[in-house]
């Protein structure tokens, strides 16, 4: 069998599934540059190592309300082509290896923007993983 390993993330109560290939680095809050008249998702710039990142508040690319305090997020940075994109989450729980035949397909049930951002779930001990697709839950204005 086979399956993908995935990057565990805490949005809110939920649980979502980045592919940790296109996982590049996990990093405590960064301090950011607001963007002016930039989609509400996008929470600002963070330099990183010489690159300007672009932070996406995934609370809010998923429809959700905020919530997380100044200074207690976690910025996941993932790699979509030649492209870093930094989505910033609750927090980031384990890694995961999931099995193809054990996701089981989810459009059908949520909610827009979730809906197009899903590739499927699947059932934890105890708890949903909703698995998100990670090059559209990283372009902003996209499926929102």
């Amino acid at each position: 069998m086979s399956g993908t390993s995935y990057v565990v993330v805490e949005v809110g109560e939920d649980l979502v599934g980045l592919d940790v290939l296109q996982v590049r680095e996990v990093l405590a809050e960064q301090p950011l540059t607001r963007v002016p008249l930039a989609p509400p998702e996008v929470v600002g710039l963070l330099h990183l190592r010489g690159q300007v990142v672009t932070t996406l508040d995934l609370r809010r690319r998923l429809g959700l309300a905020p919530g997380v305090p100044a200074g207690r997020a976690t910025d996941v940075v993932v790699r979509v082509g030649d492209e870093r994109v930094a989505l910033r989450a609750d927090g980031v729980r384990d890694v995961v290896h999931v099995e193809d035949a054990d996701v089981e397909p989810v459009a059908d049930v949520l909610p827009h923007p979730l809906a197009e951002l899903a590739r499927g779930a699947v059932q934890l001990p105890g708890r949903l993983l909703l698995l998100l697709d990670v090059a559209r839950t990283a372009s902003p204005g996209a499926a929102a």
